[in-house]
């Protein structure tokens, strides 16, 4: 038997399902058998032949994790995952994804907060099918691209079934040294979706679709497209694709003067898009600050003009999308760069300075001779000696009107008058003691002879 993977989903329905038909278990076909997962207040049934059994149930945002209750009455719990090798509990904000390997067959019971008015299907290969994308492609164009997720070759039409889901476009570089992308690596353009939003036409009818702008660079590339659940992955790679430069060339023209207005030349390529289709848009930015809209209309020429105010020196920028058709009939948009160009500040010439004129007889004298300069030695000294002088009138200052302590100036002059005076002094001195010695010597002789005397 065809292995199965069998996806509960409950589906909260009220707002279309009013409007339509009562609310009903849907039965779908596989391989001509019917297969009937049975929901009555919570209850559903396991078939004897199942193996491996996926539920899928959507309850209401923030409400906790159903329960499970099995055929013997035992109960299943999230935290049961954890143990139960033949179980997978993926518990997110507004739903459970359940995969039991070898269900007990019997009836089964959900007790939690699930969407009312759900609806069982049974899933088989779960497939992801895209479009593919254009032959022909260039930098700058926005692309539309739509998948499907298939369930035996049918698509799965659950609104819900985009919560579970992501749906994600890469393109990875070929890394053909030819090509300017070379070593560009993966880049990750966008991922579908299926709210009725941007490309999108209506929401919940199981066509997703995707929306991505080629503003990385020229070159070659592989798209690839998968789809990842907590359950099952799916990836889809297409051939090889060159996506060119845009197919536009710029030529600018300056005004010569401040009346004059610049033109901005926009050459178009035949051969890869129809000139007679081509719709210019944008916005041109002056120096000044200033804004202005624009829009060039399809003409059958090979070029569009684009007027320019002269607004003298500056930086201008002039923003480009455009809107046509290429040579294969496939209708595009895009967004071109963005186009600079500066103007530099002008530089006013300022008339020469005549040489006055010289009296002829003042040009024979000898030419004066030159002042005398100081040297540099004499400018230090000069200066030092300034500073010298400056902080001893400081000095003096502070110590007569501050302090209030006069001046007293003690100098050591030498005097060769008392230098005299004290060699005379000396040789008196030393007269004074000859004598006395003298005298000694007499008055020693007559005692002396007093005493022979005797």
């Amino acid at each position: 038997m065809k292995r199965l993977l069998l996806v509960l989903l409950l589906l909260f329905v009220h707002e279309c399902i009013a409007l339509t038909t009562t609310p009903s278990i849907t039965l779908l076909k596989n391989n001509r058998k019917v297969n009937e997962v049975p929901l009555l207040d919570n209850r559903f049934r396991i078939d004897h032949k199942v193996e491996k059994i996926t539920l899928l149930f959507f309850r209401k945002p923030g409400s906790p994790a159903v329960i499970l209750v099995k055929p013997d009455g035992s109960k299943y719990y999230a935290h049961h995952a954890m143990k139960d090798e033949q179980l997978e509990w993926f518990d997110e904000s507004s739903y459970d994804l359940i995969t039991i390997e070898n269900p007990t067959p019997g009836p089964w019971q959900v007790i939690g907060r699930i969407q009312q008015d759900s609806r069982i299907m049974v899933l088989g290969d779960i497939e992801l099918v895209v479009e593919p994308l254009p032959a022909l492609m260039f930098r700058g164009e926005t692309l539309k691209v739509t998948g499907k997720v298939t369930n035996d070759g049918k698509p799965i039409d659950v609104g819900y079934f985009r919560d579970v889901v992501s749906l994600i476009v890469e393109f990875v570089s070929t890394n053909n040294d030819l090509y300017d992308n070379f070593g560009a690596g993966t880049k990750s353009v966008t991922e579908f979706k299926d709210d009725g939003r941007d490309f999108d036409e209506r929401p919940m009818d199981g066509i997703f679709t995707g929306e991505f702008k080629l503003v990385f660079p020229a070159g070659e590339w592989q798209p690839e497209f998968y789809i990842e659940t907590p359950i099952l992955k799916r990836r889809v790679v297409h051939a090889p694709i060159v996506i060119a430069e845009p197919p536009f060339d710029y030529q600018l023209s300056l005004g010569r003067n401040a009346a004059s207005s610049h033109e901005l030349l926009i050459n178009l390529d035949q051969d890869i898009i129809k000139p007679e289709t081509i719709i210019f848009q944008g916005k041109i930015y002056y120096p000044n600050g200033e804004e202005q809209v624009f829009t060039l209309d399809p003409e059958a020429r090979l070029y569009r003009k684009l007027v320019i105010s002269n607004y003298d020196w500056g930086r201008y920028q002039v923003e480009l999308s455009v809107f046509g058709e290429n040579i294969n009939g496939r209708e595009f948009m895009a967004k071109l760069p963005v186009y600079n160009f500066e103007i530099e500040r002008s530089i006013e010439k300022v008339p020469e300075l005549q040489a006055p004129k010289v009296n002829p007889i003042l040009s024979q004298l000898p030419p004066p001779e030159p002042e005398p300069t100081m040297s540099t030695g004499l400018l230090i000294g000069i200066i030092a000696l300034g500073n010298i002088l400056v902080m001893l009138l400081g000095w003096l200052a502070i110590r007569i009107f501050v302090q209030n302590k006069p001046i007293k100036i003690k100098l050591s002059l030498p005097s060769f008058k008392k230098k005299k005076i004290s060699d005379e002094d000396e040789t008196e001195n030393k007269n004074e003691k000859e004598s006395n010695g003298s005298k000694n010597d007499k008055s020693g002789d007559i005692l002396n002879l007093s005493m022979d005397g005797d």
